[in-house]
């Protein structure tokens, strides 16, 4: 590393240039301007760094990204949103979140887990931004770890598909066979046992360990295809932008139900065409984590630490649009207060 290069001489700058935003917010609000007002003219906004598949998944990435547009839309701040290709090295995450802050953005949040490494490693570099991350728990005093229950959504998820299911047998679609999956794996498996035990549960994922698993519709097509092809009639997909695959199969077989994930899937544009076969989705909330991030930086009282959104929390919820899960509500509901309660366990891993 050559002299007066790095992450020392980022951190020197950088804290000056705080101190620089302090003064001019302290100024700004002696004359009248609200604090948020100030704090909101001292840096450039929010950069959002997408997972692979980007902000038009009809998922993960689309939840972050609305919850960007609300604070753009209610707060005032500008938003820049930046995407990862497949086969990213950390190199090229931390690139990308360096430039962020580089730039002045504050809150720079990293939508996946993905992002995990590179946050910890640029967050050191940029002490006086704050950082984000969803789905994991890096470490750093200026790191807001968003985090969810995705197995107890996906339990009622299971709780759903056991009772709609014609044929008792359903099966689950994971992207990418890593821990964060295996939680709505687990999830929906026991909520199905739960429910029905007779119903086969079948589980099987696109890719073992590349993320190329969360942006591969025509591998999800496929695996549904054979699943569908074997007797199944309700598919449950957690695999990101591949998920859109999955629902293109399932709506060519008559009787047959996909279940959506992270958005409300039936809700989006880029799925309109197959509403009608999505019984349902399990809503992970991030648009309100992330909002919930940015609104605190922006009142000078950024979020920092582990926030856990669970089912108690309505961090994890399940979607009614297109009314086909009306006729069985009441299980559900019930199943949910019994989470809600603690009478229920649902478990992490399969």
């Amino acid at each position: 590393m050559s002299e007066g290069k790095g992450p020392l001489r980022r951190v020197t700058r950088f804290a000056a240039a705080a101190s620089a935003s302090a003064l001019l917010a302290a100024t700004a609000t002696a004359c009248g301007q609200s604090f948020a007002e100030a704090n909101r003219a001292s840096h450039a906004g929010v950069g959002l760094a997408f997972d692979i598949g980007g902000r038009d998944d009809h998922s993960f990435n689309e939840a972050a990204a609305r919850g960007t547009e609300n604070a753009r839309k209610k707060l005032g701040v500008n938003v820049k949103m930046l995407t990862a290709k497949n086969g990213e090295t950390e190199a090229d995450r931390e690139q990308r979140l360096s430039s962020f802050a580089e730039a002045g953005y504050n809150p720079v949040i990293g939508v996946g887990f993905a992002y995990s490494r590179s946050i910890e490693n640029v967050a050191k570099d940029f002490p006086e931004t704050t950082f984000g991350v969803v789905d994991a728990v890096p470490q750093g005093k200026n790191v807001d770890a968003m985090v969810f229950a995705e197995h107890e959504g996906s339990y009622l998820a299971g709780v759903a598909a056991a009772l709609k299911s014609k044929n008792h047998k359903v099966g689950f679609i994971g992207g990418v066979n890593n821990a964060l999956i295996q939680k709505f794996q687990a999830g929906f498996e026991q909520g199905v046992r739960d429910t029905d035990p007779n119903t086969k549960v079948t589980s099987q994922y696109l890719y073992p360990n590349n993320d190329k698993g969360f942006n591969d519709p025509a591998a999800a097509k496929a695996k549904a295809g054979g699943m569908l092809d074997s007797g199944i009639d309700v598919i449950y997909s957690a695999a990101g932008q591949s998920g859109a695959g999955a629902i293109e199969a399932i709506s060519k077989r008559k009787g047959a139900w996909a279940i959506g994930v992270d958005s409300d899937q039936y809700l989006q544009p880029g799925l309109a065409k197959y509403k009608d076969c999505i019984l349902t989705s399990v809503v992970k909330n991030v648009d309100v984590a992330v909002f919930d991030l940015i609104k605190s930086v922006e009142d000078g009282k950024p979020l920092t630490g582990v926030h856990a959104y669970d089912m108690k929390k309505k961090g994890v919820t399940l979607a009614t649009s297109g009314g086909f899960i009306k006729d069985i509500q009441p299980q559900i509901d019930a199943a949910r207060q019994k989470i809600v309660e603690g009478k229920v366990k649902v478990k992490e891993t399969p």
